[in-house]
């Protein structure tokens, strides 16, 4: 076999990790492999560490199987356990430190156990149990924290309409939806491999490799073990769904209070139009006497009264006649 030139290692990239062996101790803490000797390793292909690697952006949720490891990118963890060992991989640029921390003292624990002390669940099915409780309660966090300003933001909404509160609603409209694309996204994940039988049965690496592999169609605890996270996440994305309709029905009843708002003001504008226009027609007639001409009523005692009152009345009528218009088109377009 050819060697590997010197110049080639020097440029693969490497992925950092932290390893755990069967009693759950730390071999390797943030230690750096090529992608190689991983391969080599653990019996993977190069396009199955490019699943895991948080240097590509954009990467879809993944539960991989293979013959002698279970690959796994969902949320904020990256991972790969086999029937002995667990190999975290470093998230770089994770914001999520907290729920990071929790899940590897839970990781530790649930390694250190026995198979009896933990109910008959080899070494693999605790490391995933690990994984899907960290995940499931990163997504509930996340969860909780969007639908408690977003039920505030629709309360003062409820009280007054506000133009601030509609642009945060806005936002976090787009932040709800986002999230609920990444549940749905784990969730089709779960769906995935609880449809492959045969991925079912492979999960059991402990006893593959004592050399006593599953059939098919003998999977029932990795299938109830997965079943019951998939029903978390559903939840998480029902109570999302809720909450989304929630928002919908909240921006069509502000809608329709701006609209009659609006109206409003457009009915308010058409009657001061109405009373401009009457008191136009009614001052033609003082601006054709206003003219320096002679009428012959210069001299009348009763000019002034009956000018004056035949303006107003024109004025009057004017506007009495573009009032019942107005409300004959309201009475037609309520009607329509």
């Amino acid at each position: 076999m050819a060697a590997v030139p010197h110049h080639a290692i020097k440029n693969e990239i490497k992925l950092r990790c932290t390893e755990f062996d069967h009693r759950g101790n730390v071999k390797t803490t943030a230690g750096e492999f090529l992608k190689s000797d991983l391969c080599q390793k653990h019996g993977l292909h190069a396009r199955d560490l490019r699943k895991i690697d948080s240097s590509f952006n954009n990467q879809m949720p993944v539960l991989l199987v293979r013959p002698e490891a279970i690959l796994i990118n969902i949320g904020h963890i990256r991972a790969l356990i086999k029937a002995d060992e667990v190999v975290l991989f470093d998230s770089f640029g994770s914001t999520d430190s907290y729920h990071q921390s929790i899940f590897i003292y839970d990781l530790e624990e649930k390694l250190r156990m026995s198979t009896t002390a933990a109910g008959g669940m080899p070494f693999e099915f605790r490391a995933l149990e690990a994984i899907l409780i960290s995940v499931m309660s990163s997504l509930q966090s996340e969860m909780e924290v969007l639908v408690h300003f977003v039920s505030n933001l629709l309360m003062h909404l409820e009280e007054n309409i506000d133009q601030t509160k509609l642009k945060e609603l806005l936002q976090y409209s787009k932040k709800l939806s986002k999230f609920e694309s990444k549940t749905l996204v784990i969730r089709d994940t779960f769906v995935e491999v609880l449809d492959q039988d045969e991925d079912l049965a492979n999960m059991y690496l402990t006893e593959k490799k004592l050399g006593h592999p599953r059939t098919k169609d003998n999977h029932e605890e990795i299938e109830l073990l997965m079943e019951s996270y998939l029903k978390q996440v559903e939840e998480i994305a029902n109570t999302v769904s809720i909450v989304k309709q929630q928002m919908q029905s909240t921006e069509e009843i502000v809608n329709v209070i701006l609209g009659a708002n609006r109206n409003q003001l457009l009915l308010f504008e058409l009657r001061i139009a109405m009373g401009t226009l009457g008191m136009s027609s009614g001052a033609i007639i003082a601006s054709l006497y206003g003219m320096n001409l002679h009428n012959y009523l210069e001299t009348n005692p009763h000019a002034f009264g009956i000018v004056a009152a035949t303006a107003l009345g024109m004025s009057s009528l004017v506007f009495a006649f573009c009032s019942r218009k107005l409300k004959h088109l309201s009475k037609g377009i309520s009607g329509a």
